[in-house]
């Protein structure tokens, strides 16, 4: 580390003066710059997947831009890229906009930034008994 030549006062001058202040004399250490953070999910339940487009096969991801603001809070929601299908687009910026982050800091205090957010609604492997209901034209049991 390369620190300022200290010389006496009566062999510095102005200049001197200057250089004199970065040799620690009696200045308190400065306070450490707390590192910035990134935004971290703190709950982030899954959408509701209508049962009728699960019996149906189909299902997708829906890729969302998402303002996280200072509060841990979605302050904007964009559809980055569709799942394919019109409802489910909805169903996971609905989703997305109930979901609560630790906000991410600067300087030790929070700020917002944006991320991007895959939702998936995936297609069960296994029929859910529901979609028989439907199959017979009846409403699935709740």
């Amino acid at each position: 580390m390369n620190r300022p030549l200290c010389l006496p006062l009566h062999a510095a001058g102005l200049a001197g003066v200057l250089a004199l202040a970065a040799c620690g004399g009696n200045a308190p250490p400065a306070e450490p710059v707390p590192a910035p953070t990134a935004v971290a999910a703190i709950d982030t339940p899954p959408p509701q997947y209508p049962v009728e487009l699960a019996c149906a096969g189909i299902g997708g991801q829906a890729l969302l831009g998402v303002e996280v603001g200072p509060a841990g809070t979605p302050t904007r929601i964009d559809l980055v890229r569709g799942s394919g299908n019109d409802e489910l687009d909805r169903l996971a910026r609905e989703s997305v906009q109930g979901w609560k982050f630790r906000p991410a800091t600067r300087g030790g205090q929070p700020v917002a930034q944006s991320i991007q957010v895959p939702v998936n609604f995936t297609v069960p492997a296994v029929r859910p008994d529901a979609c028989f209901a439907l199959d017979a034209g009846r409403a699935p049991a709740p």
